[in-house]
């Protein structure tokens, strides 16, 4: 079989490269939870030594002793354990972009919890001797049915188990990804996809170690004739290699067949349906549909936010 050169999109981002990401606080692992206090809140040896001192007189954890005394905000404790525990976590921003990603913005609540527990689940059902099963599509019947939010958290919730884990936008007809985490969306899959040269387009993640984010680029007038194209089953072939997760973002099949010729090539789908929302009649038309592609129907997941 040929392999896919990455050539057109330039050297494939190492995450330990020091060029490769943009360097975060996520360095702490080896310092204790008041060394990274003292980093972030200003926190001098005598602080820390009340807190200490209060921690045992009232039998409370280092981290709640300092919110007691006033001397560190709850944020502050949660990103000191974050850089401890090497898991990306960043307060929530309403004005930026990135507020659509519950897992990395609220980690904490059940929503985010949502994510994990659907993580787990494909985990268990992905066959780990099959190179394909890294694969996996995600598709809807209608837009707004929370496929895009989904693509994005499940990536972010992937990547925080530690290893690489690549997210494609794959929606030539309506892209959103490269607003989400953001990155350049100035070359992309689709540019890869006509045989266009050009800079790197699968891109670090500035926020999540070991996330990259293949955007689509120009939405091109043509979106199925390039999907059905056989560079784009190379790709999937080549990312297959390089990751260890791959999350393929889909077109809703209301506007066209993309998201089946994506399954197919995939090989596993995943499809997305809202509660109040969603009609049966249409999510039964949409399992038929991917079943005759031969791709595993992986199971469908109801959108309730």
């Amino acid at each position: 079989m040929s392999s896919l050169s990455f050539a057109r999109f330039g050297p494939l981002p190492d995450p330990c490269a020091s060029d490769a990401v943009e360097k975060t606080p996520f360095d702490g692992s080896d310092l204790r939870l008041g060394d990274l206090l003292r980093q972030s809140a200003g926190l001098s040896e005598k602080d820390l030594q009340r807190i200490f001192d209060h921690a045992i007189a009232k039998g409370l954890r280092f981290g709640d002793a300092a919110v007691a005394l006033g001397l560190a905000t709850q944020d502050q404790i949660l990103q000191a354990l974050t850089r401890q525990f090497h898991y990306a976590y960043t307060p929530r921003n309403p004005r930026h972009p990135s507020n659509e990603l519950i897992a990395l913005t609220q980690p904490f609540t059940l929503q985010a919890e949502s994510f994990r527990a659907i993580r787990s689940q494909l985990l268990m059902r992905a066959g780990q001797d099959e190179p394909r099963r890294k694969l996996l599509a995600v598709a809807s019947q209608s837009s707004g049915d929370g496929k895009t939010f989904f693509c994005a958290n499940l990536a972010v919730t992937l990547a925080q188990l530690g290893g690489r884990t690549l997210l494609i936008d794959a929606d030539l007809r309506g892209p959103r990804q490269h607003r989400i985490f953001p990155v350049d969306n100035t070359v992309g899959l689709s540019g890869y996809l006509m045989g266009r040269s050009g800079a790197r387009c699968i891109q670090a993640s500035k926020q999540v170690p070991g996330l990259f984010v293949l955007p689509v680029g120009a939405s091109p007038p043509n979106p199925l004739e390039l999907i059905e194209r056989k560079e784009f089953g190379l790709l999937m072939h080549e990312v297959c290699e390089r990751f260890d997760h791959v999350v393929v973002d889909t077109p809703a099949a209301a506007y066209g067949a993309d998201a089946q010729a994506i399954a197919r090539r995939c090989g596993q789908v995943l499809l997305m349906a809202r509660k109040n929302r969603s009609r049966l009649a249409d999510l039964q038309r949409l399992t038929a549909s991917m079943k005759a592609t031969q791709a595993q129907l992986i199971g469908v997941v109801v959108n309730e936010f």
